[in-house]
């Protein structure tokens, strides 16, 4: 009998797949090699941060990426227990990533113990009973009967060994089917993206560095759609577009930019912001007496150049207004190193 795995999960090749592959591989090859300086290090250690983020923000977890730098860097951090046991577990996890194979289930039950140890009593086994996927308060999905977990997932694992697909359409694939199955009692989602990275990783190093999962974050309804969508139509191929999508995105807004030019205001600006901040901090920083000057020399540049951005765009006015930095901003603060 042949080793090789008879099952196939459905799924079309749509033209809008083909060409975000090629997109992302053009993409993906102007992306300088990552080094070991400074400023490479930083940028690793912001981009995994924000990747975390984004993953337990999906699931609900309310921590910021200060907070969870604060967790990570070992500082004492004032939040609910459980979502800070959530963030040190995706910190562990993570840091496993490269020692983890895609296509070995033990890895995977070794990778789900690790991110829910402390969360649920059956970290690291496969569900006992019944789950459906839940957006928001309603059910998307009912996952199949437990009893046939095990079998499902060999198949899965089995098919993605063997699959010659891209690596980006077998790690959308297996995202789907691992969500359709559901395998664990709770963390599904968090799993399937950590998974997603990992078979990724495995196709260019560069994606463990890359945080597709703040972007689906920004795209949580979509997600889910595209879940609902691809399950109701037996074909992934809604599911597997968007996360194509998103890993564009992230690889766009990872590749080499060009530099832009600020003013020495601007720049002072970029320096001292951190988190969000308020005008009132700001100015406070950077020991800046005349509002009007501040805006006019400091803040609106930036913002024109899309260097910051508002919290609360839609109500410019607000005192409950803060600034932050974009990527272009960060990206021009390592550059500037």
């Amino acid at each position: 009998m042949s080793d090789r795995s008879e099952y196939q999960p459905p799924y079309t090749i749509t033209p809008e797949i083909v060409n975000l592959i090629e997109e992302i591989g053009e993409t993906t090859g102007r992306l300088s090699i990552l080094g070991d300086d400074d400023r490479e290090i930083r940028l690793r250690r912001v981009n995994r941060i924000r990747t975390i983020r984004g993953s337990l923000a999906i699931e609900g977890n309310t921590l910021s990426e200060e907070q969870i730098t604060g967790i990570l860097d070992g500082k004492r951090v004032v939040a609910p227990p459980r979502e800070i046991l959530e963030a040190k577990n995706a910190i562990a996890a993570y840091d496993r990533l490269e020692k983890w194979q895609p296509e070995i289930e033990s890895d995977l039950l070794e990778a789900h113990r690790i991110l829910m140890e402390g969360l649920i009593n059956a970290a690291g086994a496969y569900r006992r009973g019944g789950v459906g996927v839940m957006s928001g308060s309603k059910v998307i999905h009912m996952a199949p009967p437990a009893a046939r977990v095990p079998a499902l997932m060999h198949d899965l694992f089995q098919w993605l060994a063997d699959s010659d697909q891209h690596p980006l359409i077998s790690s959308s694939v297996f995202h789907y089917e691992f969500e359709f199955i559901h395998p664990f009692a709770d963390g599904n989602g968090r799993m399937g993206r950590l998974w997603q990275t990992l078979v990724l990783t495995r196709w260019n190093p560069l994606f463990v560095y890359i945080p597709v999962e703040s972007l689906v974050h920004e795209h949580q309804a979509e997600y889910y759609d595209a879940l609902k969508k691809s399950t109701d139509q037996t074909d992934s191929a809604l599911l597997v577009g968007f996360l194509l999508r998103m890993i564009l995105d992230a690889v766009s807004s990872a590749a080499p930019q060009v530099t832009p030019q600020v003013t020495p205001q601007v720049a002072r600006l970029l320096n001292v912001l951190v988190g969000e901040m308020s005008r009132e901090e700001l100015q406070s920083a950077l020991d800046l007496q005349d509002r009007k000057s501040f805006r006019e020399l400091y803040i609106q540049p930036a913002l024109t150049g899309q260097l910051i951005e508002m919290t609360i765009p839609e109500k410019p006015n607000s005192r409950l207004q803060r600034y932050r930095l974009t990527d272009a901003g960060r990206r021009w603060l390592q550059g500037a190193d």
